[in-house]
């Protein structure tokens, strides 16, 4: 067969149609889209040729995937640090694979885990002994029991004590400050568990701050003068945040559905949520 030599215009339509198609490694032929096998060669097309999937440059693009960025961590820890949260579960401790703090001595071995309901994000508390805090918006329902944060305080909601005063078995009566009543009252954790301040609301409030509140830490530089204000209406206690510089953190109990957004103290590590819509 005689092969009449290619014109420069010819070359350079047979480059136009090969890069229209997929080109075969093996041959360098061109196959067109659908095909499973190189009609020159036999050679197999990769699935992604097949089916023309495109892929995202990197996985941060991928949806309704998330990650953790390390605002602030503890001396080992640089900020800025993030992890990626695309597998099913990821678990964050001392001694954990995924989310590792090995020099946080706050944080328990596995101390809480990222893991998905679906689409949605949730952090668990894995009976850790200091817990999962996440900042507030606004206001937050609270119980008795309860642990949160302001600054760099740690603080317990009790129950005011029943009313057990009466006289000695001679009819004389204790002599102290007259009480006032209260319907709960924030108690200030120390280091090693230990109580420290305890306020009893005024009635039904009872407001933290730096200054002018009921509970004051004029030398807390990370609580604003107004932080925070511990509120019972009815049978319900609620948490506000009073639009506070560095936010109230309550404990969660079990579980939590997470946003875009969310801070979450674990530990001396405070993270931040970013979502990938």
């Amino acid at each position: 067969m005689i092969r009449w030599p290619t014109t420069p215009d010819q070359e350079g339509n047979e480059g136009m149609e090969q890069a229209r198609n997929y080109v075969c490694t093996e041959c360098a032929s061109a196959v067109p889209s659908g095909h499973k096998f190189c009609g020159a060669c036999g050679a197999g097309v990769p699935t992604e040729a097949q089916t023309l999937e495109t892929r995202f440059f990197g996985a941060l693009q991928m949806p309704g995937k998330a990650r953790l960025i390390v605002v602030r961590g503890d001396e080992a820890m640089g900020e800025g640090l993030s992890y990626l949260l695309q597998a099913t579960e990821h678990v964050a401790g001392r001694e954990a694979d995924q989310i590792p703090f090995p020099s946080d001595n706050w944080l328990s071995p596995s101390h809480a885990n990222f893991l998905y309901r679906g689409e949605k994000l949730v952090v668990r508390d894995e009976g850790s002994l200091n817990g999962v805090y996440i900042r507030i918006r606004g206001a937050s329902p609270i119980q008795i029991g309860d642990h949160f944060m302001c600054g760099q305080q740690l603080f317990r909601i009790d129950a005011t004590p029943k009313d057990t005063s009466g006289p000695e078995p001679d009819q004389t009566h204790f002599y102290a400050s007259p009480r006032r009543p209260s319907a709960f009252r924030v108690t200030q954790v120390l280091e090693g568990g230990m109580d420290g301040i305890v306020c009893c609301a005024h009635e039904q409030s009872l407001q933290i701050g730096r200054e002018e509140c009921d509970i004051n830490f004029p030398d807390d530089v990370h609580m604003s003068p107004r932080h925070a204000r511990v509120e019972m209406s009815g049978e319900s206690l609620e948490l506000l945040d009073e639009n506070s510089q560095n936010g109230t953190y309550v404990r969660i109990r079990g579980e939590r559905e997470l946003s875009h957004g969310d801070y979450l103290f674990l530990g001396r590590n405070l993270l931040r949520v970013e979502v990938t819509a």
